[in-house]
């Protein structure tokens, strides 16, 4: 989809979108930068809220993490008394 900016700078989104991300008069709305890409995003009111458990279900990172040290440890103890 083609937009055209304004020569005050505006972009109209068009209906479709509009409907389609629920933004309404005073909704707001980001734009990310993404090297060379421009995205617009629309704006969460509480973004930690709306990331809650996203990642839920997997495995614990620390937990990963502790238990790879652990074998470091086991192998570095294993080629200093060899």
């Amino acid at each position: 989809m083609v937009l055209t900016i304004s020569n005050k700078g505006w972009v109209v989104i068009p209906a479709e979108m509009r409907k389609k991300y629920n933004l309404i008069p005073g909704s707001e709305v980001m734009i990310v930068d993404y090297g060379g890409v421009l995205a617009l995003v629309p704006a969460f009111k509480n973004p930690v809220e709306k990331g809650y458990g996203l990642l839920k279900g997997g495995a614990s990172l620390t937990d990963t993490l502790k238990k790879d040290r652990g074998l470091e440890k086991k192998r570095e103890k294993r080629l200093l008394h060899a």
